[in-house]
């Protein structure tokens, strides 16, 4: 048994299909297919079912690969703290992030931290919350960028800030005369919200109590992919909706005369680093931890956990 083989069963659990694992460590298929076989003989047992589309662990194979991870994953390890004696802050670093954060976060700790941490190569792809969980459990990204508390099995949930949650409204709209907005005083005809699948949605859902309002009175239905989109039909057209605070850092004059505060106690929404419970990247996870905090605006990181709306 070798550490080469536990990688490749990994991959090919990962990936479900041996073509694609071969790719991803990049040999050919028959020479992980032969690793794989060999492992199989010396164990005596069969850890993949070939006759599935895509292939599937044994049930004595799950098990053989959840031991592999964990037998990987002190390998790495013995590295990190290798690295550590040395002073060292090397390595990759591959996170997840939502995209109702993505545009406003990653640019303003992505140049600082590559500066600070020359040797760490920092992978960042934008996905949503649901997808982020599941690549950590299954080890294709270290640590996750997400508004918590999650509440997941396996998943251990840091927090890095608290944002205000504002609301956006056409000067067309009621709400615009208020100087502080209530919950119902936003009319749920006239409210932009995000399509399903965003977090952001479902606390908006959440705090509005939509699901007690009727949306059929409307003659035109349109969910948003993006905050950007949100503030745009709302700026250029009769409408309302809520905008995390970091997205509105870079208002301009215009737009920052459409915004509005809701009555205390403010609604807030929590931002976490989330990692599953058996990463090993602790020191890079925290390093990025100290950077994104080192670097949010001041009033953002004065925000407590008074409100924070679930989703």
């Amino acid at each position: 048994m070798t550490f080469v083989q536990l990688e490749y069963i990994v991959a090919v659990d990962t990936f479900r299909h041996f073509a694609s694992a071969a790719g991803h460590c990049f040999v050919t298929q028959p020479t992980l297919s032969m690793q794989v076989q060999k492992l199989e003989r010396e164990l005596g047992v069969k850890i993949f079912d070939r006759s599935k589309q895509p292939v599937i662990p044994t049930e004595s194979g799950t098990e053989i690969i959840e031991q592999a991870r964990k037998i990987l994953a002190q390998k790495k390890v013995i590295a990190e703290n290798i690295e550590a004696k040395k002073g060292m802050v090397s390595g990759e670093l591959r996170i997840g992030i939502i995209p109702t954060l993505a545009p406003y976060l990653v640019p303003l700790f992505a140049r600082s931290f590559a500066h600070k941490y020359p040797n760490v190569r920092l992978v960042v792809n934008e996905v949503i919350t649901e997808t982020i969980v599941t690549k950590l459990r299954e080890g294709k990204i270290d640590a996750g960028i997400l508004v918590s508390p999650l509440q997941e099995i396996g998943i251990k949930e840091h927090v890095l800030f608290y944002e205000e949650l504002l609301v956006f409204v056409s000067r067309k709209n009621g709400a615009f005369k208020k100087n502080y907005v209530l919950a119902q005083d936003i009319d749920p005809r006239k409210l932009w919200l995000l399509e399903e699948g965003h977090c952001f949605r479902s606390q908006i859902v959440n705090l509005c109590e939509l699901r007690k309002a009727s949306l059929e009175n409307t003659n035109f239905s349109y969910e948003a992919g993006t905050i950007e989109t949100l503030s745009k039909m709302v700026e250029f057209n009769e409408g309302i909706t809520v905008l995390p605070e970091l997205a509105t850092t870079d208002f301009n004059r215009r737009q920052a005369m459409l915004i509005r505060h809701f009555r205390h106690p403010v609604p807030m929404r929590e931002v976490s680093i989330a990692v599953h419970r058996d990463f090993v990247k602790q020191r890079l996870v925290t390093a990025l931890k100290n950077e994104i905090v080192g670097v949010l605006p001041d009033k953002i990181k004065k925000n407590k956990n008074l409100n924070v709306i679930p989703f």
